[in-house]
């Protein structure tokens, strides 16, 4: 038990961070700072930063330490986790060289986000809360 339980503290130090500008700028551009129980996307996007279900199933099985359920998304801490658990999962040499525009394109379109035209517009709204 004492070496599962020190794995789990390894993985959980071990992820990268998400510097605080860019969480902001992503919370800026999906509610506008507002938090609580925001809808988006036609039903489909929850909370602050705008998670759907299938993102947040992606962030908690590759970090099982977040835990909780889906409708934990209203709130900004747990929404942070969510982010956090799934750039690291697609994304964390782009954490690591502080590559917004390539976060910033996966966050809104998926796995290969950064790769699709229609993100673009996505990433300019929030370069421009990291101005």
């Amino acid at each position: 038990m004492k070496y599962i339980f020190s794995f789990f503290i390894a993985l959980s130090i071990n992820a990268a961070n998400l510097d605080n500008k860019f969480v902001h700028a992503l919370h800026m551009v999906e509610s506008g700072g507002r938090v609580g129980k925001i809808v988006g996307d036609n039903g489909r996007a929850l909370g602050p930063l705008q998670i759907h279900k299938s993102y947040w199933q992606d962030a908690v099985t590759f970090d099982k330490t977040i835990g909780g359920s889906y409708s934990d998304c209203v709130k900004l801490d747990y929404s942070i986790k969510i982010v956090n658990a799934y750039l690291n999962r697609y994304a964390e040499k782009a954490i690591l060289s502080k590559d917004y525009k390539k976060l910033a394109r996966i966050h809104n379109g998926g796995l290969k986000g950064d790769k699709k035209e229609a993100t673009i517009e996505y990433w300019n709204k929030v370069n421009k809360y990291l101005k």
